[in-house]
């Protein structure tokens, strides 16, 4: 349904028109009430209008590869979103969702054309707004890692997985080498030494050489797990990392075409504009 004049009173990308102009638009421009967890639209859907938020807040999100949520955007009162598909003709790039109740005013391709005949200025109020999204983009793209290899390999363990970790781990210490060492050095003082102790294994220690043999048997098989469980993790690193370099790869090409078509858009756009502001002012002459 149509909205009232005031409602566009107070909202950043009208204010520069008169109070008639804005009478006028308000016919064109629909009133949209959205409950909360509602979804306005999702990606890959053809966009034919933007939003403007009056009331409410409104989620932009993506899923990657991998099906993992990517919030862009939390779209708040006085906010616009949806004008990518709205400008090229292209499918929705992002799902939005109301958070809350919401209230959104929508414009269509011929209301915008109104809107900037009216006052050019909220094209540049648009611009800026992409803009704004735009580098929202190339800081998540900066910021964001797809998964965490250790978190991902640490929740897969099992619980031989992890006592072997964890005696590799205390077996490449130097509190098991003092230990080690110490063991070593009373066994063999036990067994060589006059102290009143009758020497259960003496010289040459075979039943010292049996244990340390068996002791180097074991920890060699908990290295070798632990090794081969690292080995698994950095090949899933090794993934993730291609993954991220795809997407990025992927989504700043995807950014660069979107800005040269929109420039383009408004160039010819602001061609056109001036060459009616012309012929006025002729005419005037």
């Amino acid at each position: 349904m149509p909205c009232a004049p005031e409602m566009l009173a107070d909202v950043e990308l009208f204010e520069h028109l008169s109070d008639e102009d804005r009478a006028g638009l308000a016919q064109f421009i629909d009133f949209r009430e959205l409950a909360a967890g509602t979804a306005l639209f999702h990606a890959g859907q053809p966009g034919d209008a933007m939003y403007v938020v009056k009331r409410g807040e409104i989620e932009l999100y993506i899923k990657d590869t991998t099906g993992q949520k990517i919030a862009l955007n939390i779209a708040r009162p006085g906010e616009l979103f949806g004008e990518l598909a709205l400008l090229d003709y292209g499918p929705r790039t992002a799902t939005a969702v109301a958070l809350e109740d919401s209230e959104l005013l929508e414009l269509d391709r011929d209301d915008l054309l109104r809107l900037f005949k009216s006052t050019p200025q909220a094209a540049l109020r648009l611009l800026a707004a992409m803009s704004h999204m735009t580098r929202k983009a190339d800081e998540l793209l900066r910021t964001r890692v797809a998964r965490n290899a250790n978190v991902e390999a640490d929740e897969k363990l099992s619980m031989f997985e992890r006592i072997a970790d964890a005696i590799s781990e205390f077996s490449g210490s130097m509190a098991f080498l003092l230990l080690n060492a110490t063991w070593f050095i009373v066994w063999i003082g036990i067994n060589t030494l006059s102290l009143g102790i009758v020497a259960f294994d003496p010289y040459p220690f075979g039943l010292l050489t049996m244990i340390v043999s068996l002791e180097a048997i074991f920890l060699s098989c908990f290295v070798l797990i632990s090794q081969k469980r690292q080995s698994e993790k950095d090949r899933v690193r090794s993934d993730i990392e291609y993954e991220v370099n795809v997407k990025a790869e992927l989504e700043v090409g995807h950014l660069h075409e979107k800005t040269d078509q929109l420039y383009t858009h408004m160039l010819e756009h602001f061609v056109r504009l001036q060459k009616r502001l012309d012929a006025l002012e002729t005419k005037r002459a």
